[in-house]
């Protein structure tokens, strides 16, 4: 129950920065990116502090043997570059760039009942599923090839 609450207060800390920073507002966002533009460079203390923050954070955090909360810490371990991570990069920007929301905001937007944002969730959980789809059937493919090469090699 303490673990709902505090994720459940956590979450509307974070909708409450994004809404205070004005990160909410897609015509805000479309105009930061818009460098050559109308560019409004407000953003980029947002931006800025969020790093310096996150920066911050984990150097303390990873001090910790554990999280408050939890019996250990959960970090990436893919250290790779690869054709996934790039592309996933490339799509998230330009549907940011585009539609002027990331996932934050527009979950932030729900709680406004504002419909572009439901528009966004709505796309943004398809193109997910989509992706997953793609990703679940590119991987077996991959793998079908590779067992057919080593067949093949095998033969011979």
């Amino acid at each position: 129950m303490a673990k709902n609450m505090i994720a459940l207060l956590s979450g509307a800390l974070f909708g409450l920065g994004l809404t205070v920073a004005g990160m909410t507002d897609p015509v805000k966002v479309q105009n930061f990116l818009d460098i050559l533009g109308n560019w409004d460079p407000a953003l980029m203390f947002v931006l800025g502090s969020a790093v310096v923050a996150t920066t911050l954070g984990y150097r303390w955090i990873l001090g910790k043997e554990a999280p408050l909360l939890d019996d250990q810490f959960f970090m990436p371990i893919q250290r790779v570059v690869d054709w996934r991570l790039i592309s996933g990069s490339a799509i998230f920007g330009i549907g940011w760039g585009l539609y002027g929301f990331c996932p934050g905001p527009a979950l932030a937007n729900l709680s406004l009942g504002r419909y572009d944002a439901f528009v966004f969730c709505a796309l943004m959980m398809s193109g997910s599923m989509l992706a997953r789809q793609f990703d679940l059937r590119f991987s077996l493919y991959m793998r079908s090839r590779e067992l057919r090469i080593r067949v093949q090699t095998s033969a011979h």
